[in-house]
């Protein structure tokens, strides 16, 4: 298992090839990447803050959870903080397990806690202004179906 909270880019490929370098236990790996996204063309920029120590804590005990829930062979989480512009990755999840439900649905949960809970905080600097960005009800309903 290995949680990474960091302000560099990170190679997306180079990440799943080592998470599946020499794994013959497995018969599923799921891998999901965020990107920045300008839904509207407005965004200059996503400062994305954290605190340290913390956040890793809060990252590794989920994603402990998730291993432990679905019987993972292994997870990865990987989140960026900084300022990060349209079109940059922002995290990366990877599961693998036996099978690929357990792969899915392990992803699908470390997504949605990650979207609602993980300790970060971000802003949306845009031309005009700099809003916090709100915690969505859409985000908290999908967090609901793993209770």
């Amino acid at each position: 298992m290995r949680v990474v909270v960091q302000a560099e880019p990170f190679d997306y490929a180079a990440e799943v090839d080592r998470f599946a370098a020499d794994r013959s236990d497995i018969g599923a790996l799921v891998c999901f990447a965020g990107v920045v996204r300008d839904t509207d063309n407005t965004l200059s920029m996503m400062e994305i803050e954290h605190y340290p120590g913390m956040t890793e804590k809060a990252l590794s005990k989920i994603a402990k959870e998730a291993k432990d829930r679905w019987s993972l062979g292994d997870v990865l989480v990987i989140h960026r903080f900084g300022k990060l512009t349209p079109g940059e990755k922002i995290m990366m999840v990877a599961t693998a397990a036996p099978h690929r439900a357990a792969a899915f649905a392990a992803a699908d949960f470390l997504m949605d806690y990650l979207k609602s809970r993980a300790p970060f905080w971000k802003k949306e600097h845009s031309r005009e202004s700099a809003d916090w960005v709100a915690a969505k009800q859409s985000d908290e309903t999908a967090l609901s179906r793993w209770s």
